[in-house]
């Protein structure tokens, strides 16, 4: 599956993509922004790892494409029980495409997709307080705060609050 966008495109993670993985996910300043399941260092191990699981649920973990590259990834963790109908985003792209308006882009295709190929009602992503940018995102694509977590996350050895941002689907 692939889905475009400006010049680029997300399409599902694929072998071949694993130096492509490593050469980006290996940032220290991306991992501080991601949960610990993203794994610092990030290893070809790690890499062939994940492109073996992401397709374990088809057309919710897409890799950020451009030309032919993965620089980025964008996924959608559909949630389960009465909260069937919400699902939570997360994105992160390579440090030398940061500041383009890359990420709020594959972020405005996740969610057209996301609405249109599954029954969801919301999506809502968790933001940590260092990462201003990650805000900005979704503030672009229609995510509104709907709280502050205080003291909700610890990083690195550092504990601070998490900002809870949803999109409901438009009626």
């Amino acid at each position: 599956m692939e889905i475009a966008f400006d010049a680029l495109r997300l399409r599902e993670w694929q072998p071949g993509d694993e130096q492509a993985l490593v050469k980006y996910a290996h940032n220290r300043k991306i991992w501080l922004n991601v949960r610990d399941v993203f794994p610092h260092p990030y290893t070809l191990d790690d890499a062939s790892w994940w492109i073996n699981h992401a397709g374990l649920k088809p057309g919710t973990n897409f890799a950020i494409i451009n030309g032919d590259e993965a620089i980025g990834g964008i996924g959608l963790e559909l949630q389960k029980d009465v909260y069937r109908r919400s699902a939570e985003v997360g994105y992160w792209l390579g440090e030398p495409f940061w500041g383009r308006g890359i990420a709020s882009a594959a972020l405005g295709a996740m969610i057209k997709h996301a609405f249109t190929a599954f029954d969801l009602v919301r999506l809502f992503s968790i933001v940590f307080e260092w990462n201003p940018a990650s805000r900005r995102v979704l503030e672009k694509n229609g995510f509104q705060l709907e709280g502050i977590l205080h003291k909700s996350i610890t990083k690195d050895g550092r504990t601070g609050d998490s900002f809870l941002y949803a999109l409901i689907k438009p009626s």
